[in-house]
């Protein structure tokens, strides 16, 4: 491992040059700073205090993604990070971030100049700059939702798209539907691919042919459901999976404005289990993923990381939460 001296002797410059630039010192340059810390990056140099095995500092850095309040998607999967992270009195910092953010400074560079030791990524879409440069970063670092090949410093955890929207679909087959429709969350997102490959393979699994015409790529939030509900209407959809419950519950709220029961018309079925779920009217058929497990087993799987267990990926099962917005399909044709 590379040690101060060693990063000295390849710039040519005073040991306490480089401590200062380390240190974030206010008698050196920036552009000084910053050649200090990029070439501790390259040379793969750790602090003390990130080499200690007591308290460590690391951080939950977060994209595109609610986390404020208990209603929101970020929220306990935070809280259950935090509580494992407690345990083993690791210092824990939450930090949102942008492309702004993103592109003013390498990810590696950001993890050494601020002491952390590893972080767990969430929100964040596959052609983000930070989630571009994982594919080389030796900062072990785990992703939610999202996967990096050949990186034995980086995993991933997320809930079996496969088997959620497996259990969906067969439910709905079961009420005699044949017509579904899926509206998925953003195109950019791994978590969207991956849910749309599991409806088309469930429904082949079913013996019904997925139609085109009622699939489709939204985003996760309630508005994206009056620009594909009127199409999926329109070409005979009976029920209706979601990516999310966030956009399951603008469709209802869409089909309830033209008139369309739920779910005596059509059934709707979301993803998640948020708190909003059991309160919609009619209370949200959902997949549920457990948030507070999600946050114990990215936890569990940095800690991993740091001592060198080379964990690829974590996949917690999803649990299947029947309510009243499926019904038996009525044209069964």
């Amino acid at each position: 491992m590379a040690t101060i001296k060693d990063i000295a002797n390849k710039l040519g410059i005073a040991v306490s040059t480089v401590s200062k630039g380390l240190n974030g010192a206010s008698d050196i340059s920036d552009e000084m700073r910053q050649l200090v810390l990029d070439t501790a990056v390259e040379m793969g140099y750790a602090s003390k205090k990130m080499r200690t095995k007591g308290t460590r500092k690391v951080c939950i850095l977060i994209e595109n993604m609610d986390y404020e309040n208990i209603d929101q998607f970020g929220y306990e999967i935070i809280v259950g990070f935090k509580l494992s992270a407690a345990r083993r009195h690791w210092d824990v910092s939450v930090i949102p971030t942008n492309l702004n953010m993103q592109t003013e400074e390498k990810y590696d560079t950001y993890m050494l100049k601020n002491g952390f030791s590893g972080a767990f990524l969430l929100g964040f879409a596959l052609h983000d700059d930070w989630v571009k440069q994982l594919s080389k970063t030796s900062v072990p670092t785990v992703l939610l939702d999202n996967h990096i090949e050949a990186n034995y410093h980086v995993g991933s955890v997320a809930t079996d798209s496969f088997e959620g929207i497996g259990l969906a679909v067969s439910h709905l087959v079961d009420l005699g539907h044949k017509n579904i429709a899926m509206l998925n969350g953003s195109k950019n997102s791994l978590v969207s691919q991956q849910r749309q490959q599991a409806f088309i393979q469930s429904m082949k699994i079913c013996g019904l042919e997925p139609n085109e015409k009622l699939m489709e790529y939204g985003y996760y939030v309630p508005d994206c459901a009056k620009y594909h509900v009127p199409t999926f209407l329109e070409n005979g959809a009976t029920a209706i999976i979601c990516a999310s419950d966030l956009i399951a519950s603008g469709v209802i709220s869409e089909l309830t404005k033209n008139g369309i029961r739920v779910p005596e018309d059509v059934s709707v079925i979301g993803f998640d289990d948020l708190p909003i779920a059991s309160h919609l009217s009619p209370a949200l058929t959902t997949i549920r993923q457990d948030r507070i497990d999600l946050g114990k087993s990215a936890f569990l799987l940095l800690d991993g990381l740091v001592h060198d267990v080379t964990i690829s990926k974590m996949l917690l099962r999803a649990k299947f939460i029947q309510r009243a917005s499926t019904g038996e399909c009525k044209n069964k044709n």
